[in-house]
């Protein structure tokens, strides 16, 4: 029974489920095996060096992973630099192994100003890589999560819901509406989940997380880049976008550049792993400039 027909199959029994959380609250420490298959390292290495002069800037880990600059900050969404997500099962992780190594290691980071976690799914909220952040950078995380994230000893976790805004060090940080869901094991229907609008006054970033489409993101102005994923949707378009939806949402926003993320890291669905940033380059056709990363470990600055 690989890692899929598992998960379908504890989706229909509660017992399993209640087992599947708490599984799903180790910190990977005694995982060990998730260490011994090779992984290829990601295609591009970003280049930090003139990182803390930028005005605006992304660099692509992998996955869901963005590390972004904006109002003076250094901020990470959804951090995951594990090798396999997926609940633990003492010396490995059920669930699926990374195509590619992250494309920075977490020591290589910058000093973090905050973390953006967008819902409790394995793939976005990575317990084992939450405990080996440091625990002074402030968390901003949907309603009813911070029990996932504050027993791993962070000083301060905010929780906020669609509409809601906190500040963080003069950047405004606004939860925002999306087409998934926040249970991280099908029981605990009851947690939240959205993108986040990150407003430094003279630039706006819309990290969208993950979201099938609808027009949800109208109405919130316009954006300097929209980090949007553009995975998983086959057969999963109930939750996730395609790369021709994940466009459309982006006009939603009048989005000057685009970052598509959340593809070609973790086999999640049936689509071949590159097909949708190929998708996304056919779909944007003449305007390919707008897109500023493809592969996993680009990055971009606003010039």
């Amino acid at each position: 029974m690989n890692w899929r027909t598992y998960a379908d199959w504890a989706k229909r029994r509660p017992g399993a489920l209640k087992i599947a959380d708490w599984l799903g609250r180790g910190r990977g420490r005694f995982r060990f095996m998730d260490r011994l298959a090779p992984v290829p390292p990601a295609p591009l290495r970003p280049d930090l060096t003139e990182w803390h002069d930028q005005e605006l800037a992304a660099a692509w880990i992998g996955h869901a992973t963005v590390l972004l600059r904006v109002g003076g900050l250094n901020i990470l969404t959804d951090p995951v630099f594990a090798r396999r997500v997926g609940v633990g099962l003492g010396v490995m992780t059920g669930g699926p192994t990374r195509h590619y190594e992250p494309a920075l290691k977490l020591r290589e980071l910058p000093k973090l100003d905050l973390i953006l976690i967008s819902h409790a799914h394995f793939d976005h909220l990575d317990r084992p890589t939450l405990s080996r952040l440091p625990k002074d950078v402030p968390v901003v995380a949907p309603n009813h999560t911070c029990d996932l994230i504050q027993d791993l000893g962070f000083r301060a976790v905010v929780e906020i819901g669609w509409g809601e805004s906190v500040k963080i060090n003069g950047v405004k940080i606004t939860g925002c509406e999306v087409k998934h869901w926040g249970a991280r094991t099908f029981y605990d229907d009851y947690r939240g989940y959205c993108g986040y609008m990150i407003d430094a006054g003279n630039r706006r970033v819309l990290f969208g997380a993950d979201t099938a489409f609808g027009r949800h993101f109208e109405g919130l102005g316009k954006v300097d880049l929209a980090c949007l994923g553009i995975g998983a949707y086959n057969p999963y378009v109930a939750a996730h976008a395609t790369p021709e939806q994940a466009l459309r949402m982006a006009d939603d926003v009048h989005a000057d550049f685009i970052l598509p993320m959340h593809h070609s890291t973790f086999k999640l669905s049936y689509e071949p792993m590159h097909e949708p940033i190929e998708r996304m380059m056919t779909a944007v056709g003449r305007d390919e400039q707008r897109i500023v990363v493809k592969d996993v470990g680009g990055q971009w600055a606003l010039a």
